[in-house]
């Protein structure tokens, strides 16, 4: 049986140990047994580039190593947060970067797979914010910067976003619906899988009179969360604890 997993936002850190741990255990007792793992953006809480010394989450990328190595293949598309990801990186955990918007096939159905955070078009500032951001020449000068000067630029941005997010709705924070048809229409799909909000859900709606559905993945905080996918059922949402 053919069985695919999804997972998002997990903000994987030092200072979250449990978290860590939960995901370790995720490896060891659920991904080991899945054909592919897709890692769909805020795996980490944050990220300075591959010449990071990642102090605390050694273990945690020889686990992504080890799976990959037992044959599930791993698949990882960045966050917000974990944008600075490259190519080494990728190559110590064994997983392959694949770009948003990124469209699979699904047992035959086509399926866009995005981080979430595009559809939320009413947040203008965070909109402006993730341009600077994704920008190749922004993340080049970022890069060129020393170790301590990117921790440094790190906690500021967050602060700065915690700071914003406080005064935000969680309306404002959330997908603007019409975006979200939209980008499914653009791509020519019915079936969007994403994270970003922390919203788990799965929303059943309809696109020029035809079946849609947009699944959202859920955070990693007192539980796991993941989506399974089969060739023999239903998607479905589950917790890991």
């Amino acid at each position: 049986m053919r069985e695919w997993l999804f997972i998002s936002d997990l903000h994987l850190a030092p200072e979250r140990p449990e978290v860590i741990r939960l995901f370790e255990r995720f490896v060891d007792e659920v991904a080991i047994h899945a054909e592919r793992l897709y890692i769909l953006g805020d795996f980490l809480e944050y990220w300075l580039g591959d010449d990071d010394q990642a102090t605390g989450l050694e273990s945690t990328f020889l686990a992504l190593k080890k799976l990959s190595d037992s044959g599930t293949e791993v698949l990882f598309m960045a966050g917000n947060r974990d944008f600075l990801i490259g190519d080494l990186l990728a190559q110590k955990c064994g997983f392959k970067i694949i770009e948003e918007p990124f469209i699979e096939n699904i047992n035959g159905q086509a399926t866009l797979l995005l981080h979430g955070d595009t559809l939320c078009t009413d947040d203008v500032g965070y909109q402006k914010f993730r341009t600077m951001v994704r920008d190749k020449d922004w993340q080049n000068q970022v890069l060129a910067r020393s170790l301590e000067e990117r921790e440094q630029l790190a906690r500021s941005l967050r602060q700065q976003s915690e700071q914003a997010n406080a005064e935000k709705t969680e309306y404002i924070m959330d997908v603007n619906q019409d975006t979200v048809i939209a980008t499914m229409q653009q791509h020519s799909v019915n079936l969007l899988i994403h994270g970003h909000t922390h919203r788990k859900s799965i929303h059943k709606f309809e696109i020029n009179q035809q079946p849609a559905v947009r699944i959202v993945l859920g955070d990693w905080n007192r539980t796991g969360s993941y989506l399974r996918i089969t060739n023999k059922a239903e998607p479905e949402l589950v917790d890991f604890i």
